[in-house]
């Protein structure tokens, strides 16, 4: 069965605003200068912002070649039209999703239309000069109307599958579980690699009586994270990473009075609904006490037929609440997503960019456009917060998770509008002078305050509190003074705070079976080990080998003689509960470390590896299951060695003071492609746990500079 969402008919009085911006607007590279600095970190220095736009995206395909143009072709729902019929599913969806872009795009601000339609004609413009990159079916009309399709939101697809599976496992049957063998890059031991570490640390806090703010995202090295520096006269001079494939994926970074980081949180946006039809018509549903028709959409996409072009029509089914994804029973099951059409998150980072105060900043975030993250906050004035954040439905019900549709007679039984954003969980300036999160629920956000693990809310996030959240909470959670240097050092810490907990237990575990030879010499020299994975650590090897036979698969209850509590979140889990199991695992572990490696004690770094070009260096750093705040993630190279390729990889560091003062890396460079400069110019770098001074002046900019150019410039 096919999916079916419904958009509404696009509005015929809907002015093409940004369809005539392409045919009028002068040539716009006559209107920015890229200038890069050392390792190719680009500043966009445009007179408006629709130049800003424009260069950005010709910095994303320079850098990063066709993934940002592909991207917005998908989005467009013009990939059939491209790469014919097979290619053509997902266009559906996404001209869907482009008729409410369309409609919607007169409401958006002037400023952020002039972003997307300057973003839109870069990618008009690479294309056209380089046209050997793309087929020769590749379009060069693309529109703003194209760019906010991407970022308009919508269903959350994998979660309609899965409730149908539940609904229905014989018509829907569940997808099959991707977990990996066991002890080979297991699932559990790189789930927790997927997120974020920010910190914020207020004027009492450090040396300098200057706020500090870290953003460490933690996502695969393919993820896009693109370091960039934007200014334009009078809007703003910003700072800080955008992602490739638009202009707003997610911005994180600081302008000269503030700045925030995102770090993901665990909120839930979708609800199922379950209408009774009417008996007597054909295609309608009853509520409120009377029958109302479902709306009825036909889309229609084209697609390459060889040297001729053919189209296909599909009809989709919706209500008022949101689109219908199953008929059966006598019920008409939909799902209510709260950002469903949402069109104003580029909205919102533009604004947040532009803001001068909290005042300002936090007006910007009440939009609701952004519908996920935790923002964690530092500004000039002093202030620091943690605020998660979300477009929360105000439930009149339990939620029904992804397993029940909850039955609806009256428009009162479904939500109808958000939790206020004021309402949500926020940390403003609270004693002790941090704020922290590590994607751990936000109960925890400063234990310096009274900690309260209620939930007003029955859809916000229960407490939680990871092995990473912990040590973070050590490293950050004293009443030491810090300067930026500091917080950077601290940031890079190696401990692997699952060693602490479980180290002691095993070693007795061990001890009490009389080891002898190799496993005696191993336990001997894991109890030498500092319990971390540092590059040159030995003994972590060890560990990592021995918990993915004993700890993984299996539940906190049958793992640790404590499992983890908020009673005592930041002092459990602790222990052994299978100490016999624990012994016979750490003897497996001793042999099987030897035969992979070489060595029961081969050193982390050894085996452990940045490689990226001519680069090929130890690296240190673990998954966060483990307990480590340096989480990366690897692969298994061809020779057996572990290749990072995610977690840790980009890093900003800043200081607000009368002039902002930063330091940051960026682990992949700022392009994907072996043969540019920047390639691996910053691997060595972040395998030794450096960060480069960030530029920000304009006279650091122009002294630093490279190569400076205006993008698509004439001959």
């Amino acid at each position: 069965m096919r999916l079916c969402f419904f958009v509404p008919a696009l509005a015929l009085a809907v002015l093409s605003a940004s369809g005539a911006a392409q045919s009028t607007t002068p040539e716009l590279w006559r209107q920015v200068e890229i200038v890069r600095t050392a390792h190719g970190v680009p500043h966009i220095r445009a007179e408006n912002l629709r130049a800003a736009g424009y260069a950005l995206a010709w910095l994303q395909l320079e850098d990063y070649g066709p993934r940002t143009a592909m991207q917005i072709l998908r989005e467009a729902g013009r990939m059939g039209l491209v790469f014919g019929r097979d290619s053509m599913e997902q266009d559906f969806a996404a001209q869907r999703a482009r008729t409410r872009a369309i409609e919607s795009y007169p409401r958006l601000e002037p400023n952020t239309r002039d972003i997307y339609d300057g973003f839109a004609l870069g990618l008009d413009r690479y294309i056209a000069l380089h046209p050997g990159e793309y087929p020769a079916t590749m379009p060069t009309d693309f529109t703003g109307y194209d760019v906010l399709s991407g970022d308009m939101g919508k269903p959350t697809y994998a979660m309609v599958r899965r409730f149908l599976s539940k609904l229905d496992p014989k018509q829907f049957p569940p997808e099959p579980s991707r977990r990996g063998a066991p002890g080979e890059g297991d699932e559990e031991l790189t789930r927790d690699n997927v997120g974020s570490n920010a910190w914020a640390f207020a004027p009492s806090r450090t040396k300098s009586g200057k706020a500090i703010l870290l953003r460490n995202p933690h996502l695969a090295w393919n993820s896009g994270y693109y370091e960039a520096h934007m200014t334009v006269p009078g809007h703003f001079d910003f700072y800080g990473d955008f992602r490739i494939g638009g202009p707003f994926a997610v911005v994180g970074g600081f302008n000269r009075n503030l700045g925030w980081s995102t770090t993901n949180n665990a909120q839930r946006l979708e609800e199922f609904y379950a209408f009774d039809v009417d008996p007597a018509k054909a295609d309608y549903y009853l509520i409120d006490g009377t029958s109302l028709p479902l709306i009825r959409d036909l889309v229609t996409v084209e697609f390459r037929n060889g040297a001729g072009v053919s189209s296909e029509t599909r009809e989709f089914w919706s209500t008022a609440a949101g689109p219908v994804i199953h008929r059966a029973g006598g019920k008409i099951y939909i799902i209510k997503t709260a950002n469903d059409g949402e069109y104003r998150g580029g909205e919102q980072f533009l604004r947040m960019m532009h803001a001068t105060s909290l005042a300002e900043w936090k007006s910007a975030m009440r939009l609701h456009g952004r519908a996920t993250s935790n923002f964690t906050y530092a500004d000039k004035a002093g202030n620091i917060l943690m605020a998660w954040n979300a477009a929360l439905p105000l439930l009149p019900h339990v939620t029904g998770g992804d397993s029940v549709a909850i039955p609806v007679k009256f428009t009162s039984d479904m939500w109808t509008q958000y939790v206020p954003w004021d309402s949500l969980p926020q940390f403003l300036n609270p004693k002790g002078g941090y704020v922290h999160n590590e994607n751990s629920s936000p109960h925890f956000t400063n234990i310096r305050e009274k900690i309260d693990t209620t939930n007003k809310y029955p859809n916000l996030e229960k407490p939680s509190l990871s092995l990473r959240s912990q040590l973070a909470l050590q490293l950050v959670g004293g009443t030491n003074k810090v300067s930026l240097e500091d917080v950077i050092k601290l940031k890079f810490s190696y401990r692997m705070l699952l060693a602490d907990r479980v180290k002691p237990d095993l070693l007795a575990a061990v001890k009490a079976t009389n080891p002898t030879g190799d496993v005696a010499a191993a336990a001997a020299m894991m109890a030498k080990w500092d319990n971390t994975a540092a590059a040159d650590s030995k003994g972590a090897m060890l560990f990592e080998t021995w918990w993915q036979r004993y700890g993984v698969g299996i539940p906190d209850s049958l793992r640790y003689t404590k499992a983890w509590t908020s009673a005592d979140p930041t002092n459990t889990p602790y222990g052994l509960s299978q100490p016999a199991k624990a012994a016979e695992a750490f003897v497996w572990a001793v042999g099987e470390t030897a035969r992979r490696y070489g060595a029961y004690d081969v050193e982390w770094g050894v085996v452990h590896r940045l490689r990226r070009g001519s680069v090929d260096v130890p690296i240190g750093g673990c998954g966060g299951a483990l307990g480590c705040f340096r989480v990366l993630n690897y692969a298994r190279d061809p020779d057996g060695k572990m290749s990072a390729n995610g977690g840790d990889g980009w890093i900003l560091a800043v200081e607000f003071g009368d002039r902002p003062r930063a330091y940051s890396v960026l682990a992949y460079g700022e392009s994907p492609r072996p043969e540019s400069p920047w390639f691996s110019s910053q691997a060595a770098m972040f395998a030794r746990g450096e960060l480069k001074p960030v530029a920000y002046e304009a006279k650091d900019v122009d002294a630093q500079a490279v190569v400076r150019y205006r993008p698509g410039e004439k001959p």
